[in-house]
């Protein structure tokens, strides 16, 4: 009997626990679930917070308005504030950059005047980027081309440290300008660049200089090396020596087809913002320099190049055929061709 109420004892504890144990698990794990509960709450908000105000913060360094400049209405289609690809330009943000292009033909003095350019602080011309074949092949890779140098992502010795103001390239007019011009305009119009057209008055002086060129480019007398300018008296008079045949029977239509060319590259971009040099007034009238940098709204400096003319004089002594060429002009409009001199 013992045994047996000792057993049923047993028995009925035994029974009892897992009434009990379920109840307490419960409240175990529940406190457990509320307590994950509010640490996985409280990290959240913390991510919440420091992600709304990174986001804000950076917000409101990129929104960051710059000062409205002091221009002219008309002014505002040609301001404007590149963001490079290639480099940082957060210190001159908001220093508005102008866009140009100097369009001329070869041997017209155009060399010079981009390196009296890059002589300023603040003006950046990129040289005759489409002399390469392939950046003019179509209207896209031409588009292509001009948003890169526009972007400041055109980098090379023109490239300045300091703030640029002004950005742009030399063009020839043979080198897609003229066959393009259409979609060029607009281009030009819509994205606000301005041209600077420099031709030279005295186109025989330019034939000299075109032959002569031609002649350099094959002999290379300057220790095998083609030099189209030079920055030493001495490299002048050794390319100067150089005395070209002028073919004088197409000397006038040559002259003609010349000034018909510039005739049409007026006309094509009458609509741009533009301004009209001549060589030889750039170099009797330095004060042309300070219409330039007005042009382009850069503070005036005092301009230098350091390249050397290279046939000065009278154009008898550099024209081996002179007599001829002569005859042929005297008695025409190109007559003062002959004898007009300037010096630099």
């Amino acid at each position: 009997m013992a045994d047996n109420l000792c057993f049923f004892s047993k028995d009925s504890f035994i029974l009892k626990l897992p009434k009990k144990s379920p109840l307490v698990l419960r409240m175990v794990v529940l406190l457990f679930v509320m307590v994950c509960g509010v640490y996985i709450c409280s990290i959240c908000l913390r991510q919440i917070s420091t992600g709304s105000t990174s986001e804000f913060l950076n917000i409101g360094v990129i929104q960051k308005p710059c000062p409205e400049p002091n221009i002219e209405p008309w002014e505002i289609p040609f301001v404007h504030y590149p963001n490079p690809k290639t480099f940082s330009r957060v210190e001159c943000a908001c220093n508005p950059v102008r866009y140009f292009a100097i369009m001329s033909m070869q041997r017209s003095g155009s060399g010079w005047f981009e390196t009296l350019l890059n002589n300023h602080t603040n003006i950046s011309s990129n040289g005759e980027i489409f002399s390469v074949k392939v950046r003019r092949t179509n209207v896209s890779t031409i588009f292509e081309t001009l948003d890169k140098v526009y972007n400041l992502d055109w980098l090379n010795s023109a490239s300045k440290n300091e703030c640029t103001a002004a950005v742009g390239l030399k063009w020839m007019l043979n080198q897609g300008l003229m066959q393009h011009h259409k979609q060029i305009v607009e281009y030009f119009n819509t994205r606000g660049v301005s041209a600077i057209f420099l031709f030279r008055r005295n186109l025989l002086r330019r034939m000299i200089s075109i032959l002569a060129n031609s002649y350099d480019r094959e002999a290379k007398p300057l220790n095998g090396t083609h030099k189209s300018h030079v920055h030493s008296s001495h490299e002048a008079e050794i390319l100067a020596s150089y005395k070209p045949v002028i073919n004088a029977t197409l000397l006038i239509p040559n002259i003609r087809q010349v000034e018909e060319t510039t005739k049409k590259a007026l006309d094509y971009f009458k609509s741009t913002r533009h301004i009209i040099l001549y060589y030889e007034d750039v170099v009797k009238n330095r004060t042309k320099l300070d219409e330039v940098q007005e042009f382009l709204k850069v503070p005036k400096r005092e301009l230098s190049s350091r390249q050397v003319k290279i046939h000065k004089g009278s154009l008898s002594k550099h024209i081996q055929n002179w007599e001829e060429v002569e005859k042929a002009l005297n008695g025409t409009q190109y007559e003062s061709y002959l004898y007009g001199d300037y010096r630099r």
